[in-house]
């Protein structure tokens, strides 16, 4: 079925990032992974190309463009070249950091800090997840007690992609212990901050590249004009944000899965056995109809998604069947396609066994997949 979701000057958009990519990332990227992290300078260089905050305004050095079909593209592109840390890194800014900022700044702070997030000297990250509380962000235990011109926070955080990288992390805090979910906050804490420390770069299974770490603040101070929006909104925040992030991880898995797809259809096509290439077999046949098909469908799901999420009309629920649905596919899919591959597909050396690896954790973060379920469950009465 033919799309239509994007014009040519989107589909432009995408052209100069692969070419982008092609340029400062394809060659590199093997090292990326053996070292565990994206170097800072390909940020700035993606901020020089315009791939970074498309949608601030061009008063603080962005586009202005409110149309999240150029943050789509942007998936599409670097997943389908199998780039998945380094490009994670500039969907956690776009899709999931900037909003927070575009949102509840104060022109203070938009002036203060959209520019660095526009150019890639400030590099974003957003710190939720704890030791002891996950998708359940009533559990959130890290404190910001008040003191004369702001506030002292204690606590840590775990799980934090950009966590090395970051120069500008939205913290959740609780500043109300009396409230479970009204007493929530986000403050943003700056690298450099006195009492603010970046534990390990943690070893995952997968996204080598894409730093993932710990944070612990110990009396830290925060000063009044950090905080982000109104003291005691931080829930409301978080929720508000969460259908666009989902959305973002939807993509990234239908991106992710397409690129492998044609990776193994190029596979079976050239690899025997038994005297005739493997995709000539029915069974071959069949997983791969059933895989296209899926693929297909969650294609064209997406894409109403996004045209509504422009037009303000993504609710939770579709947020969250899209996010279930497409990263579920995801996994099984990828699946199939090392099975095609058989011992090759076990090797890191083809692109099937990173996307395996790199794929888990799609229908982990965000809002496990179980919970994404429970949305929508109750969306139905039960």
């Amino acid at each position: 079925m033919e799309r239509t979701l994007y014009s040519s000057e989107h589909r432009d958009f995408g052209d100069s990032f692969r070419a982008f990519l092609t340029r400062h990332a394809v060659d590199s990227y093997e090292q990326w992974e053996r070292d565990g992290i994206v170097p800072r300078d390909f940020y700035t260089q993606a901020g020089r190309g315009g791939f970074l905050s498309p949608e601030v305004d061009e008063e603080y050095g962005g586009a202005g463009v409110h149309d999240f079909r150029f943050n789509a593209i942007l998936h599409e592109v670097g997943f389908g070249m199998d780039l998945t840390g380094a490009v994670g890194g500039i969907t956690l800014h776009n899709d999931i950091c900037l909003p927070y900022l575009v949102t509840y700044c104060t022109e203070e702070q938009r002036q203060r800090w959209l520019p660095g997030v526009v150019n890639g000297e400030l590099l974003t990250a957003v710190a939720m997840t704890e030791p002891g509380a996950g998708s359940d962000l009533a559990g959130i235990q890290t404190r910001a007690v008040r003191t004369e011109g702001g506030w002292i926070v204690n606590g840590a955080k775990t799980f934090i992609t950009n966590g090395i990288n970051s120069d500008l992390v939205i913290t959740v805090v609780r500043t109300d212990p009396d409230d479970r979910h009204g007493g929530l906050s986000l403050l943003m804490i700056e690298r450099g901050m006195e009492g603010f420390e970046r534990g390990r770069n943690l070893e995952k299974i997968g996204l080598h590249s894409a730093d993932t770490a710990e944070l612990f603040f110990q009396d830290v101070f925060v000063p009044e004009e950090n905080l982000l929006g109104e003291e005691g909104l931080g829930f409301r925040y978080l929720t508000s944000n969460l259908p666009q992030e989902r959305l973002s991880v939807a993509i990234t898995a239908v991106a992710m899965t397409r690129a492998v797809l044609e990776h193994t259809l190029a596979y079976v096509k050239t690899r025997n056995a038994f005297g005739k290439p493997i995709g000539s077999f029915q069974n071959t046949r069949f997983v791969l109809a059933e895989s296209a098909s899926e693929l297909e469908i969650a294609t064209h799901y997406l894409d109403s998604c996004v045209l509504a999420h422009n037009e303000r009309r993504l609710s939770a629920v579709d947020a969250a069947m899209a996010k279930w649905w497409c990263t579920d596919m995801q996994g099984r899919v990828i699946d199939r396609c090392l099975q095609l591959h058989g011992g090759y597909g076990y090797m890191l050396e083809y692109p099937v066994a990173r996307a395996f690896v790199d794929a888990r954790v799609a229908r982990i973060y965000a809002g496990t997949n179980e919970i994404m379920k429970e949305i929508v469950g109750r969306s139905l009465g039960l």
